[in-house]
């Protein structure tokens, strides 16, 4: 025992003495290297006294603490990477010093290692509405609607796929315990099947020697044989009935002739037709039908021929229907039956029964649970679907419909779990399982559960090999666009569009409402989301560059929104590309009517939301949170008249010194947005003065346009598009809000988009193949280091 005590003592006063020698170190590095570049470049606004947005360098007692505060480095670490500060106007660092300070934060502050980054944790993550939805769709085939079912699932980061906030209330698990129930009631069919009915229209019957003729026209007065042969799968006996007409004279005639019926040469019936029998007749009887081809016939044969001056007849077999077999012997059911039953009814002997609710539910677990049941599980569900059964009026279907119910209301199913080898050890990397990744990847692209190709492949070991033409193949499967829908709809917020409130009379300055719902309304609100839409979906099966998401040169199009627009040529309802010309003022996400009103206020437009949309969804690059008491523009508004254009109101509103220091970064790119309206119709003035649209980035960028700031975005501010487009994907894939240990990897998907051109499906390449889509670790509170030689033994 001493001598243990003796190896823990030693232990511990190691790793102190190691503790206290990296923190010496590191202050000694940030007092050579990186004190001395924040006193020639942050001092005027961030040390000595002064603490310009609320940041303060050399304001600290200890060393040591000051070197561990993760939210002051990462603000500078953020402005940095963005090259907004040092402001413009002040003497920038070179090239070279600025990733000497960015290196210098990530590696001692932040701790991180490119070469064994920190995957994060993984919060057990609850399906949202519309995963759900999905997966039921997939799954069963049912259509369910998750939107009256449950409540509005809560957001984080801009996203409802975050696990942190998908959180399960009592109330909550009670509504999926009877979704479960609803679900199961309609996708497990208890009846007992019906006769199957085959259908053979006259047109079918021909005459060997007269192509031309069939049955729907025999005349009385020309024998005639016609035949079909109908393939039977099912034999045995079943019911023969035939509709037949007379047809020809309107007035009465002797004209007769008899029709016999024979099957497989047969004769079944023989009928006595005539003017009497005018009306429709039907001829029902008993036949026996043998499995595969039978052969169905009717013979005209002419009895009496109408006399001088009569109208002449023809018969009209209009159609057969064969109901069979008549004993029981096969039944048919829906299509939905098979989704659950796989090999149609089950067996009458209580053994085959027990199996084969075996197999059905095996197959529902495991597709349902997203990865292999154990034994246990199975056994219980089919002792319970067995134990229903049993009971008095209970059918086998029924049963089976019980056991479903259970795995749809179970946490296995409404929630994603991963396995983990040590879920409390935090310093433990290991990739997540071939289960979980399939279904990392499934409901990343196609918000629902991985289909049968991406489960055999996991159970042949072979999905990580085949990844690349994996994600291909699912980018072109139609349930694609679920992930166009919901990453779009949330990124750029096309998804409020439609229930966003806009009071388009006051916009437009039209007393008659009905006259402003024609120009806005639900279908042009429709056609601005399906555009957006619709440009994202086209780089996505082209392949093309997210500077087009910018920088369009073309965008898609009805008539309806054409209209809107004031482009010419375009008809129809069907969304399509449209070529814009030259001096169009559309192109790019920044002039879609759907960015631009929903960051509109519901009476006007609004630079600053515009601005900050901007900055927090293409730059990255956030600025912080008001501080309490600011005052409303509207405010300012009634303070100085009417008459004022918004660049004058914004530049009134900016001298206050509560507002100006975020507005500078806000107000410019949200003015060069003030040619639109609040609904998004371009204008060229306001209030009778012309639109002034000029403005500099707080990166020192000047433009005079919207088209010209969409080209800085897309050229100069190019790596902080990507980067910002990046986490905000990285961020949806993953559940969870990106980190700054989540920087290596950022870092190298922006890389290989630069290098790519900025294509689209390099990106969700990189992000599926990066080190937190691959990997996880333990959820302790710290993560520590682990060894390359740990980290190759997880592999």
């Amino acid at each position: 025992m001493v001598a243990r005590d003796r190896l823990i003592w030693w232990m511990f006063r190691s790793a102190i003495i190691l503790v206290f020698a990296v923190a010496t170190a590191s202050a000694a590095d940030f007092k050579k290297d990186i004190q001395p570049l924040l006193e020639n470049y942050c001092s005027d606004c961030h040390m000595d006294g002064s603490k310009k947005g609320e940041l303060s360098l050399d304001d600290y007692g200890s060393l040591d603490a000051h070197l561990q505060n993760h939210k002051l480095w990462g603000a500078v670490w953020e402005m940095l990477r963005a090259d907004m500060m040092p402001p413009f106007k002040k003497p920038q660092p070179t090239a070279e010093e600025r990733q000497r300070i960015i290196d210098w934060i990530q590696r001692d502050v932040f701790k991180v290692d490119p070469a064994n980054p920190d995957p994060g944790r993984v919060t057990i993550r609850r399906l949202n509405r519309e995963e759900y939805r999905n997966t039921i769709r997939d799954l069963l085939g049912v259509e369910y609607d998750v939107n009256d079912a449950f409540p509005t699932d809560d957001t984080g980061y801009g996203f409802d796929t975050i696990g942190d906030v998908l959180s399960l209330s009592p109330l909550l698990m009670e509504k999926y315990m009877a979704a479960a129930q609803e679900i199961v009631a309609k996708a497990v069919n208890t009846s007992e099947g019906r006769v199957p009915v085959i259908q053979i229209s006259g047109e079918q019957f021909q005459s060997k020697t007269d192509p031309k003729r069939n049955a729907r026209q025999l005349p009385f007065s020309e024998a005639a044989i016609v035949q079909h042969t109908a393939e039977i799968p099912h034999p045995g006996p079943y019911q023969f009935k035939i509709e037949v007409s007379v047809q020809g004279s309107e007035e009465a005639t002797i004209h007769s002739a008899d029709l016999a019926v024979r099957v497989n040469g047969k004769e079944v019936e023989r009928r006595h037709l005539s003017w009497d029998n005018e009306k429709s007749i039907t001829i029902t009887e008993e036949v026996a039908l043998k499995k595969d081809a039978n052969v169905f016939s009717f013979e005209i044969v002419p009895r009496t021929a109408p006399l001088e001056g009569e109208g002449r007849l023809h018969a009209n077999v209009q159609e057969i229907a064969l109901k069979g077999p008549t004993d029981g012997s096969y039944r048919e059911f829906p299509k939905n039956y098979y989704r659950v039953f796989l090999d149609g009814p089950p067996q009458a002997s209580p053994r085959a029964q027990r199996q084969y609710a075996g197999k059905i539910l095996r197959h529902f677990l495991e597709r349902a649970y997203r990865r292999p049941v154990d034994d246990p599980t199975l056994t219980r569900l089919v002792n319970l679907a067995m134990e229903v059964a049993r009971q008095p009026g209970m059918s086998f279907e029924q049963s089976v419909g019980h056991a479903l119910t259970a795995i749809f209301a179970s946490p296995r199913f409404i929630f994603r779990a991963e396995v983990q080898p040590e879920p409390d050890n935090p310093s433990r990397v290991v990739p997540v399982d071939d289960y979980a990744l399939a279904s990392r990847l499934s409901y990343f692209l196609w918000s629902s559960l991985p289909d049968d190709t991406l489960f055999a492949l996991v159970r042949e070991k072979k999905l990580r090999a085949n990844l690349p033409a994996q994600i291909e193949r699912m980018l072109k499967d139609p349930k694609a666009a679920r992930f166009v829908r919901n990453f779009v709809g949330q990124w750029l917020q096309t998804r409020d569009l439609e229930t966003i409130n806009i009071d388009a009379r006051r916009i437009l300055g039209i007393r008659n409402s009905e006259e402003a719902d024609r120009i806005f309304n639900r279908g042009v609100r429709t056609a601005m989301r399906e555009e957006t839409e619709a440009v994202f979906s086209h780089l996505l099966a082209e392949n093309r560059s997210v500077d087009e998401l910018l920088t369009a040169d073309y965008t898609f199009l009805n008539e309806r929104l054409a209209r809107f627009y004031g482009v010419q040529g375009v008809e129809g309802n069907q969304m399509r590309k449209v070529s814009l010309p030259a001096d169009s003022h559309r192109g790019g996400i920044l002039t879609h009517g759907s960015f631009l009103v929903v960051s509109s206020n519901p009476t006007r437009t609004s630079p600053v939301k515009r601005g900050l949309f901007i900055l927090e969804n293409v730059l990255g690059a956030p600025p912080p949170p008001p501080p309490p008491d600011v005052p409303q523009l509207e405010q300012v508004r009634r303070e100085q008249g009417g008459s004022r254009t918004m660049r004058q109101l914004m530049e009134i509103h900016r001298e206050k010194p509560l507002c100006a220091s975020c507005h500078a970064r806000m107000d410019p790119i949200g003015l060069a947005l003030e040619n639109f309206n609040a609904i998004g119709k371009y204008r060229d003035q306001e209030n009778g003065q012309p639109i002034d649209t000029r403005g500099q980035l707080i990166t020192g960028e000047d433009f005079q346009t919207v088209e010209e700031l969409a080209k800085i975005l897309a050229t100069s501010r190019k790596e902080d598009f990507y980067r910002c487009f990046t986490e905000k994907l990285l961020t949806y894939a993953l559940g969870r809000g990106v980190e700054y240990y989540d920087s290596p990897a950022i870092d190298k998907i922006v890389e290989q988009m630069t290098k790519d051109g900025g294509k689209l499906a390099t990106l969700i390449q990189g992000i599926v193949e990066s080190t937190p889509f691959q990997y996880r670790r333990g959820d302790g509170h710290k993560f520590e280091t682990v060894s390359k030689r740990t980290r190759q033994e997880s592999q």
